[in-house]
């Protein structure tokens, strides 16, 4: 076997790994970077702070975590741009100062591929881009233009990558034009994780139904329509916990509820620990957004894996998958009657009901998302882009 210029005698390279946020918390980078440090590899991640309220520094089991600024804010289109290429810059001057310390660039989504690429380029380095959510189609307040011109620039890395990470089958098709050297689709799975309950009465037995909803906090999630099926049925509770660009507006209506809660923001252990508690989770993403219509929403496998059903909207990438593996329930986004329909049947679920659902939901997540299998493909795919026969 001859090696790779710059890796060790074992294929195993040192890894940085790049995010547009905090990993405070990010499930996903942080997996993977729990799989590759089992896999020996040595782990470095680099993730953008905008509201400097995290450590500068933070040294976790999977490695250690740098987190650089400007302050920014989110879901503000254009306006974010000066901030955005600030980022750039400060992210461009870690990789050019700090080259000595890796071998591969693992960079996350477009907004931190293309400081990314130039480093690999000038210094030899191996490029896995992971895509978790196509940039150009996720871009809210946008001009279409720019977006066109992201969108190419994006295909045109996507073929420069020594290798490419998708979330979901459907996503090739998002990506068509690529032409990517090496591709594996990665699904959000999370790993096995048992849920420890505290002992105390469970806040449901106060309510008929209780809903959860843990993620980003848009508008275009279908939270607004959620909260106005809660103010139609204060026996039902819903939990929201997360972040995000309308979390003003979200927050604004749900305060006025009594039966809703919100957590802020709550480190996965916690978050998942919320929706074991849950009689259902959603995932209602608005489908007439491009990303949205190839999402694969860590939700949908968090939930089989808790043995949860999940509403999902039609036309979203997911609603196969919900389908195919009667997982959940499919619903008209924006449509509150459906919606309430949904909720209110499985106020009738009886208890052995939910109980042969759960077994079948995590049978189904065990035997083909399970996140050991991600990471046995994961591990392979550096090992091909570590090592040349």
């Amino acid at each position: 076997m001859r090696m790779v210029k710059g890796l060790t005698e074992t294929c195993k390279a040192r890894v940085v790994i790049l995010r547009s946020n905090p990993i405070a918390p990010d499930p996903r980078v942080e997996k993977e970077a729990q799989a590759l440090t089992r896999g020996g590899y040595k782990i470095e991640i680099i993730g953008w702070d905008r509201t400097a309220s995290f450590p500068i520094k933070e040294e976790k089991s999977f490695g250690t975590i740098y987190r650089l600024g400007p302050r920014a804010f989110f879901g503000k289109g254009l306006r974010n741009l000066p901030y955005v290429l600030r980022w750039q810059v400060s992210l461009l001057r870690w990789l050019w100062r700090n080259r000595a310390r890796f071998d591969i660039i693992h960079a996350c989504d477009f907004d931190t591929v293309l400081p990314a690429l130039c480093i690999a380029r000038l210094f030899r380095k191996r490029l896995v881009y992971d895509i978790f959510d196509f940039y150009a189609d996720m871009l809210r307040n946008v001009p279409t233009l720019i977006k066109k011109i992201i969108r190419t620039v994006d295909l045109w890395v996507i073929g420069k990558a020594d290798a490419v990470i998708i979330a979901d089958e459907s996503r090739k098709e998002q990506i068509k034009g690529g032409r990517p050297k090496l591709l594996e689709v990665i699904y959000n799975s999370p790993q096995n994780f048992t849920v420890v309950q505290d002992g105390e009465k469970n806040v449901q037995d106060a309510y008929q139904l209780r809903i959860v909803y843990v993620g980003l906090l848009q508008v275009e999630r279908g939270l607004l329509e959620m909260l106005e099926v809660m103010a139609k049925h204060p026996e039902w509770r819903l939990d929201l916990a997360g972040f995000g660009g309308d979390e003003a507006v979200i927050l604004s209506t749900a305060s006025r509820l009594s039966n809703v809660t919100f957590h802020g923001r709550l480190p996965y252990a916690q978050a998942l620990k919320l929706m074991a508690e849950a009689d259902v989770l959603f995932a209602t993403y608005d489908p007439k957004i491009p990303n949205h219509r190839y999402a694969s929403p860590n939700k949908v496998f968090e939930a089989m894996m808790l043995g949860k059903p999940i509403i999902v909207a039609r036309g979203m990438g997911v609603d196969k998958l919900v389908e195919q593996y009667r997982i959940g329930f499919i619903v008209e986004y924006g449509d509150v009657e459906e919606l309430e329909k949904v909720l209110y049947e499985l106020t009738k679920w009886t208890e052995e009901q939910k109980r042969a659902f759960a077994f079948y939901a995590q049978r189904a997540f065990s035997e083909r998302f399970a996140w050991e299998k991600m990471e046995k493909a994961l591990i392979a795919l550096y090992h091909k882009i570590s090592c040349v026969d």
